[in-house]
């Protein structure tokens, strides 16, 4: 078996006031993944990704392609592309000295992809980043981290503010220009719709936890949704929902772990989305 992406166990990070950015995070990425770590503003995400890029120092064991981000950053920045806001490029950058830039300092980069990526857009060489659209800006981070061969590509919230037609070009590159399996994507983003179909692992976090961390694949048997009629209502709730909510009249309860054989006794059983999961551990029912 490979060895890890990444390993995480124990992580944590309290900010000033006491604020706990992360409680204890432990988790593991394989390589050829896409997974998603998905969870509300102020969850613990870029604070788990600014650990795994060794731009914070956090307590626990931590390491990133068999490095430790926190002493072995320059190493582990040579094997991992990131993507933040598309705000980060300088305004005044003209987009053949955001790819002279690149050649300079990450040894992996070909110029010659990214420059044939580029022709295909509207992106223009002597543009400056300040004559660009936010989509435009995006292709320009997309030709950039498409011509790194890099492990690892981290991004933080990719796609937020661009319109619909950007944001299904971007995943739809990502997917067919970068993504093998020798590669590994890890996405944190609280529009889960948007990447559900191309996650292969889901980890949802709230308040600096994890509180599911699973393969997209075992999601089907392990959840089940269920709309019961409001008779039904209390023999389904000694069933033991962690979720419920009305939808025209009849509840959704969602459950962890149950039959869906005897579940379908209470009414219609669905498979929930991964967004309908997301909102149902957000909100979860604690005892």
């Amino acid at each position: 078996m490979s060895n890890p992406v990444i390993e995480a166990r124990n992580l944590s990070k309290t900010y000033g006031g006491g604020v706990r950015a992360l409680d204890g995070v432990s988790f593991t990425v394989q390589p050829g993944r896409i997974v998603g770590l998905i969870g509300p503003n102020g969850a613990g995400k870029t604070t788990a990704l600014k650990a795994i890029l060794g731009l914070t120092h956090v307590e626990g064991d931590l390491k990133v392609l068999g490095l430790d981000p926190r002493t072995e950053r320059d190493q582990v920045m040579e094997q991992v592309c990131f993507i933040a806001d598309v705000a980060v490029l300088p305004k005044w950058l003209r987009v053949s000295d955001a790819l002279s830039y690149v050649q300079g300092v990450h040894p992996r980069f070909d110029r010659a992809r990214a420059e044939d990526f580029l022709r295909r857009t509207d992106v223009r060489p002597r543009a400056r980043v300040r004559e660009l659209s936010k989509g435009m800006v995006t292709q320009l981070h997309l030709a950039l981290i498409l011509a790194i061969d890099a492990k690892l590509l981290v991004l933080d919230e990719p796609t937020l503010g661009l319109d619909l037609l950007y944001r299904r070009a971007f995943y739809d590159t990502l997917l067919n220009d970068y993504f093998d399996h020798e590669r590994t994507i890890l996405i944190t983003t609280h529009q889960v719709e948007e990447i559900e179909n191309l996650l292969t692992d889901v980890m949802f976090i709230q308040h600096g936890r994890l509180v599911l961390d699973a393969p997209v694949e075992q999601l089907a048997t392990r959840f089940s949704q269920v709309l019961v009629a409001p008779d039904r209502a209390a023999e389904a709730r000694a069933l033991g929902p962690f979720h419920e909510r009305e939808v025209f009249g009849r509840l959704a309860m969602t459950f962890d772990g149950r039959d869906p054989g005897q579940l379908a006794a209470l009414g219609e059983v669905r498979t929930p989305s991964i967004a309908d999961l997301f909102v149902a551990r957000m909100q979860e029912k604690k005892s």
